[in-house]
């Protein structure tokens, strides 16, 4: 009588860790349609480069406030404020 028990409980167990397998595997679902667009894009008036700048200033000034985490992520706050600030210097911007 013992011997069966036992191997009841090893079947137990090999059928609770097929199950659990079965459950994690992923379903496939279809991708849902993308919305179609109906009215056309409209043009906006080109932003001026003052506000340009002064974007650029306000950038600049919370990039100023953020505190890094580790020495890679400030070297790249470091580089996006070199970039604004010749922008900022610069005579000319690129277009938005």
């Amino acid at each position: 009588m013992r011997t069966k028990k036992k191997e009841m409980d090893v079947e137990e167990e090999v059928t609770t860790a097929v199950s659990t397998v079965a459950q994690t595997t992923p379903t496939t679902e279809k991708p849902l349609p993308l919305p179609t667009i109906t009215e056309p894009v409209k043009l906006r008036e080109p932003i001026s480069e003052d506000q340009q700048r002064e974007v650029f200033k306000w950038i600049l000034e919370e990039k100023r406030k953020v505190k890094p985490k580790d020495p890679e992520e400030k070297k790249r706050i470091d580089e996006e404020k070199a970039l604004l600030k010749q922008f900022i210097r610069a005579k000319s911007l690129p277009r938005i």
